[in-house]
């Protein structure tokens, strides 16, 4: 996923993305345990896209603060 394609989302988008997101990596890390996973670079993509979706929830919270100042 692209950070452009995170950007545009709105908040409450983005934390029902990370809901998600967080959900298929359990997921996925559970079905690789299991020998089940045949992409295991998915693993790796998801960790990566739930990071990319946390850092633009934490930009938004620190200029929302700002903004109160």
């Amino acid at each position: 996923m692209k950070i452009a394609e995170i950007r545009d989302k709105s908040t409450e988008e983005l934390r029902s993305l990370e809901r998600d997101l967080v959900r298929q990596l359990w997921q996925a890390r559970f079905d690789n345990h299991a020998s089940q996973l045949d992409d295991t670079a998915r693993i790796r993509r998801l960790r990566r896209d739930v990071a990319r979706v946390k850092t633009v929830l934490r930009e938004r919270e620190l200029r929302a603060g700002e903004a109160k100042r």
